[in-house]
């Protein structure tokens, strides 16, 4: 039998998203396939169609679908003791809180565990006002940090503002200016609790700072006793080069929020900070199903693999590599514009040719990329940055072969305009 015998298929599939899911809950592609398996860096579909897997599932899958190493140990786990709470005493959940330790930066040591990225955020920015009593939080322009209420509250993305009635003690500064976060603090001197932001802007375009503008925001935020929190959240573990993006720059932060690739694939969040800051959180705090046992042992298990496998490395090399080819295929596409990125984190504009964002003709080079077998993503304020973010499992010669797809989309986009 093939994967898919039993499929409904993708019509039947969207007509049953229409009539039961909320409104709020898209997908890409006029013509979406079903998947319905993957394994390593592709996805299948019902038909056993495969595809290369460009995106990770937003930068979740970092160490490939279905990966034995990691989905064995929760197997395992599973078939021993599936849940209980962070009320009973358990074993994976405290090796994984070890293990955290000495892979994040600088002083960061103790973890509180959740089941998302969103709820990592939120717990961030309570422990930060637990610690500072103060009410206020910066944040940046086009960030993204998840959909409960502060979370979306800190996010400057238009469009994933969805809070009618935004909250009055967040205020936001322009991503990469300096100058504008120090003009922000000394004006609200005295009630910031902190600063929050990611080191690399995804779902903002991939936009990378300036050279020297995290250590001044360390240093900003030092100098106002204010804290630092960073949202690793789709950086982390391996995806820009390092294993967390604020160690290309040598800063550390005060926070820090993780979640996606921690479980590759398995629900599991976590924020982690200082001796000192902890020490501030002592009112009863509990998450139903944060550092699950079959979670955490799929997450140690993950932490494993990236150091046996050194998939940091591998994404600055293939990173690179990629890269380069994309700053050729732009100097042969005028539609294609600015190149950048860190290790497998990349994005590059799509515009009209004359320099205009273009969200309509990324959708045509998406689809098109899609029926040529891989799957890419979208980005930024105007959705306009082809975004390629792969298992960093990914095969050179695979990246290769997508750099010859986008280049041939491109060809086939320009003929039809």
């Amino acid at each position: 039998m093939s994967v898919g015998a039993t499929a409904l298929g993708p019509e039947a599939l969207l007509r049953l998203k229409a009539e039961y899911l909320m409104p709020c809950v898209y997908h890409f592609y006029k013509s979406p396939p079903q998947i319905v398996a993957a394994e390593g860096c592709r996805l299948i579909d019902h038909t056993g169609r495969r595809y290369v897997d460009c995106y990770s599932g937003v930068t979740v899958m970092n160490a490939g679908h279905c990966n034995p190493a990691i989905i064995e140990p929760a197997i395992r786990q599973i078939r021993t003791l599936q849940h209980t709470t962070t009320i009973y005493l358990t074993e994976p959940i405290l090796r994984l809180a070890e293990a955290l330790a000495r892979v994040v930066p600088g002083d960061l040591k103790r973890s509180f565990f959740c089941a998302s990225g969103s709820e990592a955020v939120e717990g961030s920015l309570l422990l930060a006002r637990l610690h500072t009593r103060r009410p206020d939080v910066v944040a940046m322009t086009n960030g993204l940090h998840g959909r409960t209420r502060w979370a979306i509250n800190v996010t400057g993305l238009a469009m994933w503002r969805t809070d009618p009635f935004p909250l009055e003690d967040v205020h936001h500064v322009p991503f990469g200016d300096a100058r504008a976060l120090r003009e922000m603090l000394t004006q609200r001197k005295g009630r910031v609790a902190a600063v929050i932001g990611e080191p690399v802007q995804g779902n903002g375009g991939i936009r990378i700072p300036p050279s020297d503008y995290w250590p001044q925001v360390r240093a900003l935020c030092d100098e106002h006793d204010v804290l630092l929190i960073l949202d690793e959240v789709q950086t982390g573990f391996g995806r820009t080069g390092r294993w967390f993006a604020c160690q290309h720059w040598q800063i550390a932060p005060d926070i820090l929020a993780v979640s996606k690739a921690l479980g590759n694939g398995f629900p599991i969040a976590a924020f982690v900070t200082t001796d000192r800051i902890a020490a501030s959180y002592t009112r009863p705090g509990a998450s139903t199903h944060g550092g699950n046992p079959v979670a955490a042992a799929a997450a140690l298990a993950t932490l494993a693999y990236h150091h046996e496998q050194r998939l940091a490395e591998r994404a600055a090399t293939l990173g690179e590599r990629f890269l380069d080819r994309l700053k050729g295929l732009a100097e042969k596409h005028c539609c294609l514009c600015n190149p950048r990125g860190m290790g497998l984190m990349i994005g590059a504009d799509i515009t009209d040719g004359h320099g205009t964002a273009d969200a309509k003709r990324l959708d045509s080079v998406l689809e098109d990329l899609k029926d040529r077998g891989f799957l890419c993503g979208k980005t930024g304020p105007e959705r306009n940055v082809l975004t390629v973010m792969p298992p960093l499992v990914i095969e050179g010669g695979e990246l290769d072969a997508l750099a010859d797809a986008i280049d041939a989309s491109l060809e086939a986009t320009e003929t039809r305009a």
